[in-house]
């Protein structure tokens, strides 16, 4: 493997090092002093995935019980920075989840646009806008470009396109630093949950409601015991490959009145609403390790979403299939998908080691394997599951260029029984570019 890898150096790919070392950035100053500036970064991540299907998967109705398929899973732009002493301003760009089986020609969209005014330097700035600033988990607002695994902790972006644009929400904003807490409070405009493509008409199980939406309100607080993370943007680091010390225990909550709806019998068909509350407490521990350059990274979290009566979303990244057979008893759905949120509780963690640089060498990269693992209890099924990744990437530079390689076991719900029947894998590649 040590061989191999050092083949992998000599190939065109250590360009990247000349072109993106940490003290290279695509900055513009707008005064003599620099504190005045506008900064542009970008990201893509490319999936290469071979994936067993979900019993009664179908692609274009023809039946598939695996399936290979290279994807855009993120591409990204942002162009940010302070253009007053007091005003900073962020934009981001790009794509999501982009396969052979979408329409051609997708269109770049915004994920975010804010505009915010710093009260103080530290301890409050308030801003609104389109933003991923929300509660109420770390990881409610990963920053993609850093996350230690092949993806992010979806399940943590609770409200994704069912009322907000890939967790970003028309929302205004407070936050800060008091000494070691950090902080974030936020206030919401939902996006209409009739113009979601994921939520279902009402039924005795329930869903997103289509009367006009109530305001959304969150926050989430971090007492951070080393060194300091940055808030200039919401989104926060999955790994700081051993550049930091950090250890942070975090809480927070999120609520919508009048959330959610269903009938309380199917004869009536009286409709019940009800609220959306969710809460989660997480400890993230992120340290160097040793004097050549390795890393510990530990994340976990325990999460309580409260989305009504027997609420079960089925979440598949960049899913490659479209449907299923007709009468199938399979309840995760098509593809890749299976029960990632509903009304219960949530265990998460990741862990993962950075080994030191000597393992293949100063010039060649360095490893990190990691595990995933999530364990569910939903009120609607019958017995808690559990979902298991194992991976290991190979950082060429940093997270500026990776190469991360996953195998993911996830289970398989029958709709008839509400118990795990089979289990189905997954294996991803991702290739991933930073600037």
């Amino acid at each position: 493997m040590k061989k191999i890898l050092f083949i992998v150096c000599l190939l065109p790919l250590e360009v990247l090092w000349a072109q993106t070392k940490p003290d290279r950035e695509l900055k513009m100053n707008l005064n003599d002093s620099g504190t005045h500036y506008l900064k542009a970064t970008f990201t893509g991540q490319i999936w290469a995935r071979y994936n067993e299907s979900n019993p009664g998967t179908t692609v274009f109705g023809y039946e598939k019980n695996n399936t290979f398929d290279i994807g855009l899973r993120r591409v990204r732009a942002q162009f940010f920075g302070k253009v007053h002493d007091k005003v900073f301003v962020y934009t981001q760009v790009g794509i999501n989840n982009y396969t052979s089986i979408n329409a051609r020609k997708p269109s770049i969209f915004f994920h975010d646009v804010l505009a915010e005014y710093y009260v103080t330097p530290k301890s409050l700035q308030m801003g609104m806008g389109l933003t991923a600033w929300t509660g109420f988990s770390r990881f409610a607002s990963p920053a993609v470009a850093s996350i230690m695994g092949y993806d992010a902790p979806l399940f943590a972006q609770a409200t994704n396109d069912a009322t907000d644009q890939f967790l970003r929400k028309f929302s205004m904003y407070a936050k800060g630093k008091l000494g070691k807490l950090d902080y974030r409070v936020i206030v919401s405009t939902p996006m209409a949950a009739q113009n979601s493509t994921v939520i279902k008409s009402i039924s005795l199980n329930s869903d997103f409601s289509f009367r006009p939406a109530r305001l959304q309100t969150g926050g989430y607080i971090m007492y951070q015991f080393f060194d300091q993370e940055s808030n200039l943007t919401p989104y926060m680091a999955g790994t700081y490959l051993g550049k930091k010390k950090v250890l942070n225990i975090g809480i927070g909550a999120q609520y919508q009145p009048d959330a959610m709806w269903h009938w309380n019998n199917t004869l009536q068909k009286d409709t019940v609403s009800e609220n959306m509350f969710n809460w989660a407490a997480d400890v993230f521990y992120d340290v160097p390790v040793g004097k050549k350059g390795g890393a510990l990274s530990v994340y976990a979290t325990y999460m309580q979403m409260g989305f009504g009566k027997n609420y079960v979303r089925n979440i598949g990244a960049m899913n490659p299939a479209d449907g299923t057979l007709p009468g199938s008893i399979n309840f995760n759905g098509a593809g890749s998908a299976y029960p990632m949120v509903g009304t219960g509780s949530i265990v998460y963690g990741q862990a993962g080691f950075l080994l030191p640089k000597n393992v293949l060498g100063d010039k060649c990269g360095q490893l990190m394997p990691y595990v995933m693992v999530m364990h569910s209890n939903f009120d609607r099924l019958k017995q808690g599951l559990n979902t298991f990744d194992a991976g290991l990437n190979y950082f060429i530079d940093g997270h500026k260029a990776k190469l991360s390689l996953d195998y993911q076991n996830r289970p398989v719900v029958s709709a008839t029984t509400l118990k795990e029947y089979t289990r189905k894998n997954m294996v991803v590649l991702q290739f991933q570019v930073a600037i």
